[in-house]
């Protein structure tokens, strides 16, 4: 059974984890760009499918930004062991991150390109 005290302090702490996030720079233009892009979608009158399929992508990117800020965070505990192989991982993370921003913006390029160019 849920307990429902033990839900609100969960909640209580995935929102300040969400408060923390919102301080990256990154995550704050993508999830402007994510309302941006939400607005497009019933200006348009995408279609359920189109709908989700970039309510998909969205949550992609702002899912590994956030997995971003958590190895970047991890990486800088270890900051007086610097290693190479720190700067690899945060430099792997950033390229996860960029690889699904330029999936995201395929995905919307291929919705959105009928729409605006009829």
């Amino acid at each position: 059974m849920i307990v429902l005290k033990d839900f609100f302090r969960s909640l209580r702490y995935a929102l300040a984890g969400f408060k923390f996030v919102w301080r990256e720079n990154n995550f704050r233009l993508q999830t402007i760009i994510a309302l941006i892009v939400i607005c497009l979608m019933f200006i348009f009158h995408l279609s359920r499918l189109e709908k989700v399929a970039l309510l998909i992508v969205i949550v992609a990117v702002l899912v590994l930004e956030s997995l971003n800020t958590i190895f970047e965070h991890l990486s800088d505990i270890l900051k007086p062991r610097l290693h190479d192989y720190i700067k690899i991982i945060k430099d792997i993370m950033a390229a996860t991150v960029l690889i699904t921003s330029l999936g995201a913006v395929i995905v919307g390029l291929i919705i959105f390109w009928p729409y605006i160019f009829k």
